[in-house]
């Protein structure tokens, strides 16, 4: 048996905006994601018999239910085979927080499980089989800045990104993203704007402009620290500040390092909230 360390990192929303309910009951969306160095640590070793995955945090199940562990089975259903993982997964970002660290940690399990076994799946095939676990699972395994749309199954890797470093705060409370649709009024959301690839560039300044979700709303209505933590990170000279995803996570952004370094430093020393510092992660 031999086993496999793989840093598993978190994703953040520059905008997010909604465009409708469909008939399944998902919602359409319109984002652009991109991954940041805060990352899992995902360990798997290998067997030819049974799945395990645990992992340190009390709030991530372990077991069956557990996301790396659906996709593990699934990976070994589809290529109808016997086959078995031991997965431990060592958390370093928020749970359910709004970065997408369950949906990481699955794709991490099939990228790993797919190199382990010699490659019998094509990137769009290992995407098309993450869908079923999650909506943000195709992205992670993209690997890329990525323009999404529909439920998360359509994807433009975006090559025009600038340089940004982030200071992500979590103010230590939790939401299902289930909540946060079901509570959606489409009537309030805020993001007017219908967006495309073609509206972003390397032009900072014209960027930050666009920075919209339209689950924000619903988010700070019920944590309305959600509104101190944006003031905070603009007042330490973030360029803009934003939740991400269904939140409750808000990030800063910076065009420059020091700059982030020193407002981290100074919002470190908050007791009530996590503070990270991450900058972008390039394919």
């Amino acid at each position: 048996m031999d086993s496999l360390t793989v840093s598993s990192p978190a994703k953040i929303n520059l905008f997010l905006k909604v465009v409708g309910r469909r008939t399944d009951g998902y919602h359409d969306l319109q984002t652009l994601m991109c991954r940041v160095n805060l990352c899992d640590n995902v360990i798997l070793s290998f067997n030819r018999t049974s799945i395990t995955a645990c992992c340190n945090h009390p709030d991530v199940p372990d077991g069956k239910e557990n996301l790396a562990h659906k996709a593990a089975a699934l990976f070994f259903k589809t290529l109808s085979i016997k086959g078995g993982v031991d997965i431990y997964i060592e958390k370093k970002i928020p749970v359910a927080a709004g970065l997408g660290g369950g949906s990481s940690n699955a794709a991490t399990v099939l990228m790993a499980l797919n190199q382990h076994h010699g490659f019998p799946f094509a990137d769009k095939e290992l995407m098309n089989l993450g869908l079923k676990i999650g909506a943000d699972v195709p992205f992670f395994i993209l690997k890329h800045t990525a323009f999404v749309t529909g439920i998360g199954q359509i994807l433009e890797a975006f090559k025009g990104m600038f340089l940004f470093w982030t200071v992500l705060v979590h103010p230590r409370v939790s939401i299902s993203t289930a909540w946060v649709y079901e509570h959606l009024n489409l009537g309030l959301t805020n993001c007017q704007e219908s967006y495309n690839v073609s509206k972003f560039s390397e032009d900072f300044s014209r960027f930050k402009g666009l920075l919209c979700n339209d689950l924000e709303y619903v988010t700070a209505e019920k944590f309305p620290e959600i509104c101190s933590i944006k003031k905070a990170l603009l007042d330490q000279g973030a360029d803009g500040a934003l939740m991400s995803g269904s939140g409750p996570t808000v990030f800063g952004l910076f065009q420059s390092q020091s700059q982030a370094f020193l407002a981290f430093k100074a919002m470190k020393g908050q007791q009530r909230w996590d503070v990270y510092l991450a900058d972008l992660l390039l394919p």
